[in-house]
């Protein structure tokens, strides 16, 4: 099964827990809405990704590349965002703390 398959599986069973995708080519997917919440997506390939509106909370987004992503409205409270690339990235809208 592709990253990209196990991604969308697991969306469709409702995001129950924690999905681990370090590494993952997750590109050009379409996840508006997505609940992500704590999901391991450090070293990821997120470039182009439409995450419209979704929830990151305290995911692990370190060293992936976000470039061009549209994170418009996404929550990104408490991720981890170390290394991250957000070349060219939506970010209108997006929730981030700061503390």
């Amino acid at each position: 099964m592709t990253d990209k398959e196990r991604i969308l599986e697991y969306l469709a069973n409702g995001s129950i827990g924690k999905i681990e995708l370090a590494s993952a080519d997750l590109s050009g997917l379409i996840l508006i809405g997505a609940n992500l919440r704590r999901a391991n997506l450090s070293c990821s390939n997120l470039r182009g990704t439409i995450l419209r509106g979704a929830n990151l909370m305290e995911a692990n987004l370190s060293n992936a590349d976000l470039s061009n992503a549209d994170l418009n409205g996404a929550d990104l409270r408490g991720a981890d965002l170390t290394g991250t690339t957000i070349l060219g990235a939506d970010l209108t809208n997006y929730r981030r703390d700061f503390t």
